[in-house]
């Protein structure tokens, strides 16, 4: 089961999965359809890279948690940006390349551990793991957290 905003992603989505069933939907919009269909809610909801891109990110978790059991896991991935990475990124003179405000439906939030896990507490989750991936530690590309809704 999948929730994407963009009718051409559903498209997608079903011509690589054609016994998957789709919902155009955002974080934004009432899980009610999803909820119809599945009353039950689910154990665990995947966000591959796409909270960095959410003008309210918050709104992630509280459709994730309207979704999920009790106990249930909300798995997120996004770039990751901890003081070293940025640090790193500063003295390259990197930043214009990195978080290029002219590239349209770009990065509109860039995180760290902590400020994902806040925004993940104050949601009514709980992180139970993390992980980094790409490149070297701390300066990873991208991080994994692991949150358990309370």
């Amino acid at each position: 089961m999948g929730v994407e905003p963009d009718s051409a992603g559903i498209a997608i989505a079903r011509e690589h999965c054609p016994d998957g069933r789709f919902y155009q939907l955002s974080v934004d919009d009432a899980p009610d359809v999803v909820l119809a269909d599945y009353p039950e809610g689910f154990d665990v909801v995947v966000s591959t890279e796409v909270i960095e891109h959410l003008y309210a990110p918050r709104r992630l978790g509280l459709f994730a948690s309207a979704v999920l059991r009790p106990q249930g896991c909300l798995v997120i991935t996004t770039p990751y940006h901890g003081y070293l990475k940025n640090f790193a990124i500063s003295l390259l003179g990197a930043w214009d390349r990195h978080a290029d405000p002219l590239w349209d439906g770009g990065h509109i939030k860039l995180f760290s551990r902590r400020t994902l896990t806040r925004l993940l507490e104050e949601g009514g989750f709980r992180v139970i793991n993390f992980g980094g991936v790409g490149r070297l530690p701390y300066l990873w590309k991208s991080m994994i957290v692991v949150a358990e809704k309370c």
